[in-house]
């Protein structure tokens, strides 16, 4: 058994990282929108094919701008799911929004597109869809609703670089979304770092002067004015060019990342299966026309002592092992800003039975044989009671 343990996650590394930081501070950009800013927005455009992209410095920066973009006002409504990061609602209640909490569905662990309409009032202004683990929410279904009752619709594709929906890009779909690029996703700008998308023309040239701390400074580099000025609200939400330099590394080796992931997500997938066929493991569902990313491998236990009782025999064999979010609706703020809308039937009852384990780009063929022979020897042996 090796001595030194497994971590969870670790950043992705490509090799150039140094000397794409190294050539951003010799081109005299470091404040940012800089040749690599340039590369990496060119390079997002044509893979997505959106109408625009803005590098910003955490996906959480491109949540707030959604929520300036579409005005949000106090009293507004937002529904979103519970199971997310504290940033999806923390953006909204920023403007003064109060969070409406919608159940997820328990195969994807992503917002029940169903429960939606149920929750909307005349207060509604938007939907935020989380796109759990990479893997899409029912999309068709929640435009046609946000389309009928006239609502914005934000995609929260934090974890979603390189997913799809039938065919489109998660985050390309919604008016509105976002990714992050910390150093736990599939691809990271050096610690933090977010992208902010543009499905909706109308948003484009504000969402530029809220980016620029509400002036017009894009457009004075653009030569469109002889000097820039505050026009708008806005905030900081440009990242560095270093940030930038080290995130096209990994772009420049976006294929390869993603494949490797998905390399490892399905060595999971198969080596547990049988398992999973016996009862003792819920594996993580795809759903038919949709594509996943690899960002994170998980399996369901019986409830939250089974999965306590795993993650500590993972630890003693050095294995890093992970639950996830506490839903939000559950927590001191989510209770002041939020209310969860009708019953929580699988939000809280889901999440307790969720464990994560050990996935990430530069992981070894040797620890993940590892990971999976210490997850089946502790299975089976609660098999064979």
């Amino acid at each position: 058994m090796k001595n030194q343990q497994i971590p969870f996650s670790k950043p992705t590394v490509t090799g150039k990282e140094q000397q794409y930081i190294e050539e951003a501070i010799k081109s005299g950009y470091l404040s940012g929108d800089g040749p690599f800013t340039k590369k990496c927005h060119q390079w997002f455009e044509e893979h997505l094919r959106c109408e625009k992209v803005l590098l910003t410095p955490s996906c959480t920066a491109a949540l707030e701008m959604a929520a300036i973009l579409i005005d949000i006002q106090p009293g507004d409504e937002v529904i979103m799911p519970s199971y997310t990061f504290v940033s999806t609602a923390n953006a909204f209640v920023l403007r003064g929004a109060k969070i409406v909490f919608v159940d997820i569905r328990p195969d994807t662990m992503n917002i029940d597109e169903n429960l939606i309409e149920e929750a909307i009032t005349s207060k509604t202004k938007a939907i935020v869809p989380v796109h759990y683990a990479g893997v899409a929410c029912e999309m068709d279904t929640i435009m046609e609703i946000a389309l009928r009752y006239e609502l914005y619709v934000i995609e929260d594709a934090a974890q979603g670089m390189m997913s799809t929906y039938k065919g489109r890009p998660l985050g390309t779909i919604g008016h509105l979304g976002a990714f992050s690029f910390h150093e736990t996703k599939n691809y990271t700008s050096g610690g933090e770092g977010g992208l902010f998308i543009i499905n909706d023309k109308q948003f484009i040239k504000k969402s530029e002067i809220i980016r620029e701390k509400g002036t017009n400074r894009s457009q004075f580099i653009e030569g469109i004015v002889d000097k820039y000025t505050w026009v708008d609200i806005g905030s900081s939400y440009l990242p560095s060019e270093i940030q930038a330099a080290y995130l096209y590394t990994q772009l420049e080796n976006a294929e390869k990342i993603n494949k490797k992931r998905l390399e490892l997500w399905n060595k999971y997938y198969s080596e547990l299966l049988e398992l999973s066929k016996l009862g003792v493991i819920e594996l993580p569902t795809i759903p038919a026309e949709y594509t996943h990313n690899g960002h994170m491998f998980y399996i369901k236990l019986e409830d939250v002592d089974a999965r306590s009782k795993f993650i500590k025999y993972m630890r003693n064999n050095k294995v890093s092992a992970a639950f996830h979010y506490i839903p939000l609706h559950s927590s001191i703020a989510g209770s002041e800003f939020g209310m969860f809308n009708n019953d929580d039937v699988f939000t809280s009852k889901e999440s307790q039975r969720l464990v994560r384990l050990p996935l990430y780009y530069n992981m070894s063929n040797s620890d993940s044989c590892l990971v999976i022979q210490i997850v089946v020897d502790y299975l089976n042996s609660k098999v064979n009671r």
